[in-house]
């Protein structure tokens, strides 16, 4: 079923309706994604300081015609006290600002720099991840601790690096055991957090160990009990006890520091206390067990348990907004959004001229502009040849021949990101596409030869 968009002004506007597109552009608001659910007035009080009408989806949620019948028919009112009561039993406790610097670490080498020591790197990290697995059912007094805190350092001094070498790794999906490969992809998201919000390096270091070692717990458990989609009240209890299970195991080994087994204790808690297994609320959760709940539970939605196709990242960021403020504290969801993008690297997304293409390298300046190598043509057929396209510096040609004055600017050939796409979409190959990029980078810079030129009306095509 395709978007049915209607614009209503901003008083119109209702809790639920599904805003799917404002009249401004989304990032001159404070709003991180683009199309979100209304959940309280606040939002609506938000809406009315950027706006003065937006456009909603009525497939998606109410239109304006069906919540003035409920108004009159005083339906509303009972739904409205319903929904109030539910959430406030939901609701977060009160949670104390957090401190975030930004711009703290910028990056110091380039994509084609880093990967090779990455892709290196990568290896050592599910080896490392690994080994404890399979150590940990022999024998807990040899279990290879000081190996996997090196390696995660390392992973922390990679992605301050060059945040993209890792991501690109993180985001092809590899030929290993789910609970390893989550591990370390969940890892490669707390770091690239933390390295946005400006944690010190001591703090990443705690931080990835504490992810990369929070499922330990899940070898003391049957395949069935961890592989089962529908569990019993029983079966869940059961499932719950990898928590308990991971502490215990990690505080007897004195080479892990206490605050890396706090990561891994509260990595399922939820600052509405619905979490486990103690089900703390708000700052009971530290920092570290918030963000590693985050992470987690982003990767575990684009890379789902026995799914062949996850979904995409900007549905899976949809669903962690949905959760803000209630699951997950609102500040750090946002500034979680803010430091993957809507489109992280890796992805495959479909570009208003029909093309599609994969996001090869991020624009930290400008997220909703990354660079992208297009794979087909507007009809979806494979491109003989890939064209690597800067969003960014398009759109700033584009600017430069409006402002001289060589085309207007409704004749404006402008590319934009409409959607990203389910992985696994047209068979094209995420791993290809990222060795043929990486290679050609790291080579003679022949990716020049492909970049997109602009389009100019009525000249062909020029430079």
């Amino acid at each position: 079923m395709g978007i049915k968009q209607v614009k209503v002004e901003v008083n119109e506007l209702t809790v639920g309706m599904f805003v799917s597109g404002l009249d401004r552009p989304w990032t001159q608001t404070p709003f991180p994604l683009q199309g979100f659910y209304i959940r309280d007035v606040n939002e609506i009080k938000e809406l009315k300081v950027h706006c003065r009408f937006v456009y909603i989806d009525v497939v998606k949620g109410p239109s304006p015609v069906s919540t003035k019948l409920k108004t009159l028919s005083g339906k509303a009112e009972i739904v409205t006290r319903k929904l109030t009561r539910t959430d406030k039993s939901l609701k977060a406790a009160n949670l104390a600002p957090l401190k975030i610097r930004h711009h703290v670490y910028p990056v110091s080498r380039a994509l084609e720099g880093e990967i090779g020591k990455a892709k290196q790197l990568h290896q050592q990290v599910y080896s490392a991840v690994g080994s404890i697995m399979e150590q940990v059912e022999r024998d807990h007094n040899k279990i290879p601790i000081r190996e996997t805190k090196r390696v995660a350092s390392d992973m922390v001094d990679s992605i301050i690096r060059s945040p993209d070498a890792f991501t690109w790794l993180s985001r092809v999906k590899e030929k290993d055991e789910y609970t390893y490969s989550h591990a370390v992809r969940s890892a490669v998201w707390a770091i690239l957090f933390g390295r946005h919000i400006g944690m010190p390096k001591s703090e990443l270091d705690i931080l990835a160990m504490g992810v990369l070692l929070k499922d330990i717990g899940k070898t003391r458990l049957t395949r069935e009990i961890i592989e089962k989609a529908n569990r019993s009240s029983a079966e869940q209890e059961i499932y719950e006890s990898f928590i308990d299970h991971g502490v215990e195991i990690l505080r007897k080994l004195p080479d892990v520091k206490p605050r890396v087994t706090s990561v891994v204790k509260t990595h399922c808690e939820r600052i509405n206390g619905s979490g486990f297994p103690a089900h703390l609320r708000g700052d009971k959760i530290p920092l570290l067990g918030k963000i590693a709940g985050i992470v987690t539970f982003y990767d575990e939605s684009i890379n789902p348990r026995g799914q062949d196709y996850p979904c995409s990242p900007s549905k899976a960021v949809a669903k962690l907004y949905e959760l803000r403020d209630h699951e997950f504290q609102e500040e750090l969801v946002v500034e979680f959004i803010r430091a993957i993008g809507l489109y992280p690297t890796g992805t495959l997304v479909e570009l208003s001229s029909g093309e599609v293409a994969v996001v090869v390298e991020q624009n930290f300046e400008r997220r909703l502009k990354p660079v992208v190598m297009i794979v087909t043509d507007p009809v979806k057929s494979p491109m003989h040849e890939p064209v690597l396209l800067d969003l960014a510096e398009h759109d700033r040609l584009i600017q430069q021949k409006i402002d001289a004055g060589k085309i207007r600017k409704q004749e404006a050939d402008r590319i934009e990101i409409i959607q990203d796409l389910e992985p696994g979409a047209y068979n094209i190959d995420i791993v290809s596409i990222r060795d043929t990029y990486i290679k050609e980078k790291s080579g003679l810079g022949l990716m020049s030869l492909f970049r997109r030129k602009v389009k100019l009306p009525g000249f062909g095509v020029k430079s």
